[in-house]
């Protein structure tokens, strides 16, 4: 059996390191022992679930602060979770373990007021937790996080798992909505009206390209508040944040498109938004989780983090500016800078897009025509494609393609003329690079895309 424990008391808030061992003793004793019968009884009210590659994250929403302590043992493996003068009110049959650790959560009472809850995984695990206060609309919550471990193995040279390349992510961002109708035109057209089109069909041409997967953070006119919708962009996993808009100005003679990226004195302020939510530092910012940082070395990884979004943002945002320049007037020749709220993501590099001044009325309009939204959609997905096949993230399709790598496994439904379509290849190469000499596929067989 391996126990390791970690026991916390949020109601002690002393500085013990100051003080006689025996007098910390003593006040241990205390809360653990002499805690009176008529203590609050905390309620776990809901539990939620979330998983990444290498982490599972548990988040027990309370009424208030919990007394704890979790260990794990082995033979099988397990994760216990005591509560102290605690009661459970959540459904744990409820929660989708999906791709987790997991394998099944149980629970038991103990003493009348004392809840035992186990966690069935399917590896040794190392456990990080903490308690987390109130904040940004949620209650005091227990966050449990599981890191898995290297398991053992006497075979000799293992061979690796094959890498599943996925499809880089672009989340679409039609910005407004609801209540909130942005700018608004001469003749009383809507700026959120317009840009949820033209996103739709920025959506519907990423979708055509191999290996690219498009997400809206609103599909219909409703209000979605600024820092929701980077929330939904890191959800879906996205490599690329676009928001879409149409500039509204006093002056109606002001004309043409911008892409805007986040300034120096944006990121700033962001950064230290993130050091300051203990909520925000538990998230994962460019692949490295800084809840368990000290502050130095969470600011120094933030701030790599931030200067190479930006960088990156940058970087797309000009081919981006540049494919718009070809089909309409640009308001600027050079990427802008501001401090966007939509644009603040530490990880996730992040372009606002203005299609042009609705204020202006040539422009709202050319804005309105089927035409030039077409136009203007295709030169922003083209500008993202164009990026992409350059710079594509690791263990991706896209990545593969360009390493010459690429291979599809093939599924029921498959055949050569929509594979030769899906990656943009010429149907008689994909048959003289596989050796084939008829249209017929078997399931399960592997061929070379490049």
């Amino acid at each position: 059996m391996n126990l390791r424990f970690t026991r916390f008391f949020p109601l002690l808030q002393l500085a013990v390191t100051s003080l006689p061992l025996r007098l910390v003793m003593c006040c241990l004793i205390s809360v653990t022992y002499l805690t009176p019968a008529w203590a609050t009884v905390v309620d776990v009210q809901n539990v939620r679930l979330s998983s990444a590659v290498d982490n599972t994250r548990l988040v027990f929403d309370l009424n208030a602060a919990a007394e704890y302590e979790t260990f794990t043992l082995s033979n099988p493996d397990r994760v216990v979770i005591d509560l102290y003068r605690a009661q459970l009110n959540a459904n744990l049959k409820k929660v989708d373990l999906g791709d987790s650790y997991l394998l099944e959560i149980r629970h038991s009472e103990r003493d009348g007021n004392h809840v035992r809850i186990v966690l069935d995984v399917k590896q040794p695990v190392t456990i990080n937790s903490f308690l987390l206060k109130p904040s940004a609309g949620y209650g005091d919550r227990l966050v449990i996080d599981l890191q898995g471990e290297a398991i053992q193995t006497t075979q000799a040279a293992p061979q690796p798992a094959p890498v599943l390349l996925r499809d880089v992510v672009i989340a679409l961002d039609p910005g407004h909505g609801g209540r909130d109708p942005g700018a608004v035109g001469p003749s009383g057209k809507y700026e959120k009206h317009v840009v949820l089109t033209i996103a739709e069909q920025i959506a519907v041409l990423i979708n055509q390209q191999p290996g690219m997967r498009a997400v809206l953070t609103r599909e219909k006119d409703e209000f979605v508040a600024l820092r929701d919708r980077m929330a939904r962009a890191r959800a879906a996993g996205a490599d690329l944040f676009v928001s879409v808009h149409a500039d509204g100005f006093t002056d109606p003679r002001v004309n043409g498109a911008s892409v805007f990226i986040l300034s120096q004195g944006g990121a700033s302020s962001e950064m230290a938004l993130w050091l300051a939510e203990r909520e925000n530092r538990a998230d994962l910012v460019g692949g490295v989780t800084l809840d368990d940082k000290d502050d130095l070395l969470a600011s120094v990884l933030l701030d790599l983090s931030q200067t190479a979004t930006i960088e990156s943002s940058l970087d797309v945002g000009a081919v981006v500016l540049e494919r718009m320049g070809q089909v309409t007037r640009l308001h600027k020749k050079n990427v802008e800078h501001a401090g966007f709220v939509v644009l603040k993501s530490p990880d996730i590099p992040s372009i606002l897009v203005e299609t042009g001044f609705i204020s202006n009325p040539d422009e709202e309009r050319k804005l309105h025509e089927a035409g030039y939204q077409r136009r203007i959609a295709e030169s922003i997905s083209e500008g993202i494609y164009a990026y992409f096949v350059r710079r594509p993230p690791l263990h991706t399709q896209l990545a593969a393609r360009k390493a010459g790598e690429l291979t599809h496994t093939v599924v029921s439904g498959d055949t050569l003329s929509q594979l030769a379509q899906r990656y943009d290849v010429r149907l008689n190469d994909l048959k003289a690079l596989n050796g084939l000499s008829s249209d017929v596929l078997v399931i399960g067989q592997v061929l070379q895309i490049s």
